[in-house]
């Protein structure tokens, strides 16, 4: 169980799986330059139901609104009490759309998903490509639609970066990703579990 005591830890390995995994394998080409101007919170939500989760959601969404973009341009909301099961947090991520509507930040802003054990429609719970999205604890990513817009700009096609990191995924395999993690222990490493439930999206 994650208190606040471990919550360093949480955020220190997450730091490390975006290094590695999101940075360095080139996953997302718009996240060195937020990570390297330091603009992403990171929060570790402490909750151990649906019902607090989504309280941590409505206020963390409202901090992200009214916070200066040039300080903080996005936040990685980590839960690593709740929602381990993938089939329970895919179903929840409904709901999270539900609070950005009732808060009136729809085209403001938007919430994607990363879990360790994400699975897409129609792969396989083992298959390379799911590990793009693969982090080593349930997160939920708070986006400024103003960003998404801007990187759109500069990458129109959106479908060649999602080809390319399937592509990436692939070439470097399951004994590849295995040994981004050798310097970490195994609590620590985001491998993910057998069993994984698909993404009804």
């Amino acid at each position: 169980m994650t208190d606040r005591s471990t919550a360093p830890d949480v955020v220190a390995t997450t730091r490390t799986w975006l290094e590695k995994a999101v940075i360095g394998l080139n996953l997302c080409p718009f996240a060195a330059p937020v990570h390297l101007h330091d603009r992403i919170r990171y929060f570790v939500s402490l909750a151990d139901s649906p019902g607090m989760l989504l309280q941590d959601l409505l206020s963390e969404l409202r901090a992200l609104d009214a916070a200066d973009p040039n300080r903080c341009e996005t936040t990685l909301l980590i839960h690593p009490n709740v929602l381990a099961n993938f089939a329970d947090y895919n179903d929840f991520l409904s709901q999270a759309d539900d609070v950005v509507a009732e808060l009136g930040l729809e085209g403001v802003l938007q919430v994607a998903s990363f879990h360790p054990h994400y699975q897409f429609a129609d792969t396989r719970a083992d298959d390379i490509a799911n590990y793009t999205n693969r982090s080593p604890y349930p997160m939920l990513h708070l986006l400024r639609e103003s960003s998404v817009e801007r990187a759109v700009m500069r990458y129109p096609d959106t479908t060649a970066i999602y080809k390319s990191n399937i592509e990436t995924m692939r070439r470097l395999g399951h004994e590849g990703w295995r040994r981004l993690w050798l310097a970490q222990t195994p609590a620590d490493s985001p491998q993910p579990a057998r069993g994984a439930k698909k993404d009804s999206s």
